[in-house]
């Protein structure tokens, strides 16, 4: 048996077969997503990115305010209206990860658990991970 690299069409094929898979103990669908912004004067100045993912879980994979629009309730009216929009989805839970010089504080202000985190010390940093439930 040999190592190789995949072709986009071997890669496209195993994230099948693992879809396939997985189809047997996710018992059912739910998709969407919520791509929500905040402009200034036709200037947009914050956003937010997610989707939802297995069991009713909505990923955060972006959120990002201009730095001189932060520290005045951009980013948290943005979190308040996703978690609004994920509600009326149906989803559970909310998740996403962040770095320490990001938003770690300002995630766990807004209610959410620090379900893990690493340090990797090597490169300087530390990512931490969050959980919020619904309902």
């Amino acid at each position: 048996m040999t190592i190789i690299d995949l072709t986009e069409e071997q890669a496209e094929d195993i994230e099948e077969r693992l879809e396939a898979f997985d189809e047997s103990y996710i018992t059912y669908k739910m998709d969407g997503e919520i791509r929500i912004g905040i402009e200034d004067d036709g200037k947009l100045v914050a956003g937010l990115d997610a989707c939802v993912t297995n069991f009713k879980v909505l990923y955060v994979s972006t959120v990002f305010v201009d730095e001189e629009y932060r520290r005045k309730g951009l980013g948290a009216r943005l979190m308040r209206e996703m978690k609004k929009r994920a509600a009326a989805m149906g989803v559970n839970n909310i998740r996403l990860d962040t770095y320490d010089w990001q938003g770690k504080e300002f995630y766990e202000t807004l209610g959410y658990e620090c379900v893990g985190h690493y340090d990797n010390k090597e490169d300087g940093f530390s990512e931490y991970f969050y959980l919020k439930k619904l309902g």
